[in-house]
């Protein structure tokens, strides 16, 4: 039998500046994203479709799920196979193509991770589990277009690109 988790949030539209949605430019994008017993996310649209640029976006949101989901997928295999991490920051990119009439969709995300580990012997394994988080992440699972990556791994006293 399968599992399944199932997952419930608010968003709550923000930008009544008045006049409704009477005109494409007569109201605010923000919205907050609500979640039971945790800190609310202001955010609003890319400043590109008229979005507050000092909010998250919904595509930077859905860029860090991807970016994060990998990362903790990578973080519990390197814990079972005996790569000890000592540091992880991730420099993510995606691209979003906007269709002619209107829409869109990502074709593409680069995950970046600088990974640093205890060990220089942990260096291959520790890129090598990068592929196999990549298969395990839910988010990812749910993406129909690729997600490369494109991992550094150091150690502690020497850093050593592998």
């Amino acid at each position: 039998m399968h599992q399944q988790h199932q997952y419930a949030l608010t968003v709550q539209w923000a930008g009544n500046t008045g006049l409704g949605t009477s005109h494409y430019r007569s109201y605010s994008r923000s919205h907050t994203i609500i979640v039971p017993d945790k800190v609310a996310i202001l955010a609003s649209s890319d400043p590109a479709f008229l979005g507050d640029q000092t909010k998250h976006n919904p595509e930077e949101l859905f860029l860090a799920s991807i970016a994060a989901c990998h990362m903790l997928w990578y973080l519990h295999l390197c814990a079972e196979a005996g790569v000890v991490v000592l540091a992880y920051t991730d420099q993510a990119t995606g691209t979003m193509t906007v269709t002619p009439a209107g829409g869109g969709h990502f074709t593409g995300v680069t995950l970046s991770p600088t990974v640093q580990v205890q060990h220089p012997a942990m260096l291959g394994k520790a890129n090598a589990l990068h592929e196999e988080a990549n298969k395990r992440c839910f988010i990812a699972n749910s993406c129909n277009f690729p997600i490369h990556h494109k991992p550094t791994c150091l150690t502690k006293d020497a850093p050593n690109e592998a």
